[in-house]
């Protein structure tokens, strides 16, 4: 594959979904959990979403429950509590694996475009983040301790380039 762009995945209510659908856009791709340390950086992405979403930038979350069980909800269950909890209005995706023999081909794809600290390609935890460019390529990867809005300027400078 030659890019993000390239895949399907399933959309929350297990359809599938073309992330070609997204093409031409800068993307913030995160594996989110409900009940992670790290769960409000859901208001910071919604933030981020609404700040950008006009210029050509989505946040395309995706549920995951490898990290401590953080996750254990039903698809309906995951949506109805970001939606109640933080408004989201990005997409969020089928509760997927991104780890392991069950990883999902993005996230395979992603990790190899982008390893993480030392070279490591595996994710480390909830929240990790990857920046997609408009041409459906990984320009960075952040840790789950990395703030939405501490990745703001990279988004803008993205849109602003296009």
């Amino acid at each position: 594959m030659g890019s993000f762009y390239d895949f399907s995945v399933l959309d929350g209510e297990g359809r599938t979904q073309p992330l070609a659908d997204w093409q031409g856009q800068v993307l913030l791709v995160v594996n989110v959990a409900s009940q992670c340390g790290f769960t409000p950086q859901y208001a910071g992405l919604e933030a981020l979403q609404r700040r950008f979403a006009g210029r050509g930038f989505s946040v395309l979350a995706f549920p995951c429950n490898q990290f401590g069980g953080q996750e254990p909800g039903s698809n309906a269950e995951i949506a109805e509590f970001c939606r109640s909890r933080f408004d989201v209005s990005f997409p969020l995706f089928a509760k997927i694996d991104v780890n392991g023999d069950a990883a999902d081909p993005a996230y395979v794809w992603l990790k190899a475009q982008q390893p993480g600290l030392l070279g490591s390609e595996a994710i480390k935890w909830n929240f990790t983040k990857f920046l997609i460019g408009r041409d459906g390529q990984v320009l960075r990867r952040y840790a789950p301790q990395t703030e939405p809005e501490a990745i703001a300027d990279d988004i803008q400078s993205l849109l602003d380039a296009a």
